[in-house]
């Protein structure tokens, strides 16, 4: 896309591209997680992640040291991807970890399971790859941006910042914000967004809509949107 695209701060509410959210989290979030004396603390890695080929989609998260490649995995089905139960995989330092691996090391190094804590596999500055969908495959790209000790919070995984869904324009008519998308014309010329209106009239039916998402799976296979997370990222605090 021509422009760039911004997400929101977890902490602030201010908007900023990928390439400067980074920068921005480091600052913005050390501010406000410092732990109250004596309070317990836990160990959280900071991942940046986005597809293999652009940064149309992003997000920025913090997981703690403890959950597993299979609660990753798991997020990323939830918020981006999931659409008809695909296998995936993450490959990190040349070793592939699958959500079902396979022991037949005929061709290869044989895989291993996704129940490996983080803090064995992981390490600050490191870039690894997950794939989800062997056929029609989304390919992401994931960079270890920190490691921290802090206060232990509720959850394990939280979501510091995501880009803003993209507006797409009605093929059709040219005006109105895209709802859907025509998979047999996106397939076809790369352009299938339809407006709600221009949707019921279509010609190749109702039947090859799929919706417009804020995924960089959208379009691809049966992929329908989150049933979890919002399109809309919304921070802690209102946008001043």
């Amino acid at each position: 896309m021509a422009e760039k695209i911004k997400g929101k701060c977890k902490y602030c509410a201010k908007e900023y591209t990928y390439g400067y959210m980074g920068r921005h989290l480091a600052a913005c979030g050390g501010q406000q997680s410092q732990p109250a004396a004596g309070k317990k603390k836990c160990g959280y890695f900071e991942l940046a992640i986005s597809p293999r080929y652009d940064k149309d989609h992003w997000l920025f998260i913090e997981i703690k040291e403890s959950a597993t490649l299979q609660d990753l995995d798991q997020f990323l089905r939830d918020i981006w991807l999931e659409c008809c139960g695909h296998l995936s995989a993450f490959d990190i330092d040349g070793v592939t970890y699958d959500v079902e691996p396979d022991d037949d090391d005929f061709w290869d190094e044989p895989s291993e399971d996704m129940n490996h804590k983080l803090s064995r596999v992981l390490q600050k500055g490191m870039t690894f790859r997950y794939e989800y969908d062997f056929g029609d495959t989304t390919e992401l790209i994931i960079t270890v941006r920190d490691h921290i000790k802090k206060a232990v919070v509720k959850d394990d995984l939280t979501i510091l910042s995501r880009n803003n869904p993209h507006v797409y324009i009605c093929k059709e008519c040219g005006k109105k914000p895209a709802v859907v998308i025509c998979q047999e014309c996106y397939y076809e010329s790369g352009d299938g967004f339809l407006c709600e209106d221009c949707s019921r009239t279509h010609a190749c039916g109702e039947e090859m809509q799929i919706n417009v998402c804020n995924s960089p799976r959208m379009g691809v296979c049966a992929y329908q949107g989150s049933a979890r997370y919002p399109d809309q990222f919304e921070p802690d605090v209102p946008a001043k």
